[in-house]
């Protein structure tokens, strides 16, 4: 529960959907002015087996051979719905959060094996499609289980919002087609409402709000230390440390997303199965096998020494030299370790990085997200922190609704309050041409002509607003001066601006031109090019006045408007308005970030 009663004019829904790569959950709490928040878990499902007991569903949808939605969560995982897919030629989307993915990103070193999404859908489309299932389920659930609850729902038709949860890793584009599918759920009427009700929260964000609210912080926690959160999913692995206390947290380390998540344990293990069933009968049980491993020895496999047993056939099912005996396939200890490997030392190697560069010292971890059930994964964690003093604990209580719940405690309370920039951000500007300058000599080619000054000027120059690794609050202002040229006459209306993020390896970068093209690796991850488009904003410049200007080069008349953009990096997405000055008073006005996604 908030510690602050609600403060707004009138009744709001707020829901909180954390959509995983394997399992999903959403919280809600019903505003009412004047009381404290009370956060619920919706926690029945349709075919869901133990009502009440869970609080996640799998993150899995079916369609029909027509393209049309069939079923979605528990019911998908139905033995009947199995055959009526196989009857009825339906196709099946798991995994799909992964297609979501930044497109520049991509696992480094391990074969990307998810499964391709349905034919005739994108990942926003399926996205949108379940979550308008879980929408439609935490409808029945208030209805269900609120006094009057029809009428509540009626109440908040046109007052509710929406927090949903995202990796570390995405950014602007990801969240721009989230907010597409939120349209497509029918959760608001269109972009322009999306804009509005819908926000983002990182998952390991999200955590670190459940754990403050729910009295899970620790001693390092209380006395100001440094606490790193290692949020292991499904599909991503995020790792977000912060410092704070009294309910007031700042980043101090830039965040991290790792594509080692538990579908790649699972991956690892089928490509096992495969290879040592292959050329036997028994290669149409693999898929079978991969499921009684995900849903046991995942979880409990703790050690190397010991054979792990996975059972899925019958009695009769026996072939010594693959170790299968009475229906039940013996798997060395190793080599079950093995599956586990890539993973682990990608979240070790990460979480030192986290305590290395942080200027605060990390003295305790929290381990969270479903794959953090892992007793393997928590054991050898334990013992590469233990000897460094750094505490490693996992929340036992009600960690399947800690992201969803995390959620609406960020959306109440927001904690956190300085974010850590995770790259450079600046533009593509131009400078004055310096014949003594070497760099200048190498970009001869890229000269124009300034049309105002007549001056020679070299475009391609990398400006930077703000810098990788600087801690940023939520109020920090970036502004950077600009001015648009326009014939005489002509009236100037919209106008763009590129935001770029530089993501290589230098401390100064200066030039945009720099090793296009080439591929490096950056934090396990690989990127195609240093240089990306991290958003565009688009202003609206009629109101803005502007001066007379002589272009001797044109030989004709200009009109210059000149103006500031104004950027606040410190929210959990970008923000940003232009500033000018008219009649000795600083006039401002919203402008729109617009960002290159893919989808409908």
């Amino acid at each position: 529960m908030s510690k602050k009663p609600y403060s707004g004019p009138t009744r709001k829904l707020l829901l909180a959907f954390d959509i995983g790569t394997t399992f999903s959950g959403v919280s809600y709490c019903i505003l009412n002015p004047g009381e404290l928040p009370e956060i619920r878990t919706v926690t029945r499902f349709p075919y869901q087996g133990q009502v009440g007991s869970d609080s996640k569903i799998p993150t899995l949808v079916w369609y029909n051979k027509d393209d049309i939605f069939e079923c979605a969560g528990a019911a998908a995982l139905r033995p009947e719905t199995d055959t009526k897919a196989d009857e009825g030629g339906w196709s099946k989307a798991e995994w799909f959060k992964m297609h979501l993915r930044p497109p520049s990103q991509r696992p480094a070193g391990f074969t990307n094996e998810i499964p391709s999404l349905p034919p005739n859908k994108n990942v926003v489309q399926v996205f949108g499609d379940f979550l308008r299932y879980l929408y439609d389920c935490t409808k029945e659930y208030i209805k269900d289980t609120h006094t009057n609850g029809d009428k509540i729902l009626a109440s908040v038709e046109d007052n509710t919002d929406v927090v949903l949860t995202q990796p570390n890793g995405w950014e602007g584009p990801q969240q721009a087609q989230m907010r597409k599918a939120a349209v497509i759920a029918g959760i608001v009427r269109n972009l322009d409402e999306a804009e509005k009700h819908v926000s983002f929260v990182t998952e390991g964000e999200a955590s670190l709000h459940f754990c403050i609210q729910s009295g899970l912080s620790n001693e390092a926690m209380k006395k100001g230390e440094g606490t790193l959160i290692v949020d292991a999913g499904g599909g991503n692995v995020d790792l977000s440390a912060y410092r704070g206390k009294d309910n007031k947290f700042e980043e101090i380390a830039i965040p991290q997303c790792h594509f080692q998540g538990s579908i790649y344990v699972t991956t690892r293990a089928r490509h096992h199965f495969n290879m040592q069933l292959g050329n036997s009968r028994f290669v149409q049980d693999v898929d079978n096998i991969v499921r009684e491993f995900d849903k046991g020895p995942k979880h409990s496999f703790r050690n190397d020494q010991d054979s792990t047993i996975i059972k899925f056939g019958s009695v009769r099912d026996n072939e010594p030299d693959l170790n299968i005996k009475s229906g039940q396939i013996r798997v060395p200890g190793d080599v079950v370790a093995g599956f586990f490997k890539p993973s682990i030392e990608t979240i070790v190697k990460a979480a030192k990085e986290q305590c290395e560069s942080s200027e605060d010292k990390i003295t305790s971890i929290f381990l969270v997200g479903g794959f953090a059930a892992s007793d393997w994964l928590y054991k050898k964690l334990k013992e590469e922190f233990d000897p460094m003093g750094v505490r490693l604990s996992r929340p036992d209580s009600h960690v399947n609704k800690a992201v969803s719940d995390g959620a609406i405690y960020f959306y109440l309370d927001r904690s956190v309050n300085v974010r850590v920039s995770k790259w450079f951000y600046g533009v593509d500007s131009h400078v004055d041409f310096n014949p003594t300058d070497v760099d200048h000599q190498n970009r001869v080619h890229l000269i124009v002509t300034d049309p105002v000054t007549g001056n020679q000027t070299l475009y391609k120059r990398f400006v930077t607003i703000l810098q990788q690794g600087k801690k940023v609050s939520e109020e920090k202002e970036f502004r950077e001066h600009f001015y648009k040229i326009f014939t005489e006459g002509a009236k100037p209306y919209q106008s763009t601006i590129k935001i770029l993020s530089y993501r290589g390896r230098s401390k100064r970068p200066r030039w945009i031109d720099d090793e296009a093209g080439k591929l490096y690796l950056h934090s396990l991850s690989i990127y195609a090019d240093k240089y990306t488009n991290a958003a565009t904003i688009e202003m609206d410049l009629t109101p803005l006045p502007g001066e007379r200007k002589w272009s001797e080069s044109q030989r004709k008349m200009l009109w210059r408007v000149k103006y500031d953009v104004v950027i606040l990096f410190g929210l959990t997405e970008l923000r940003a308005q232009v500033c000018w000055a008219q009649d000795g008073v600083e006039k401002r006005t919203p402008a729109k970030i617009i960002y290159e996604v893919e989808g409908p």
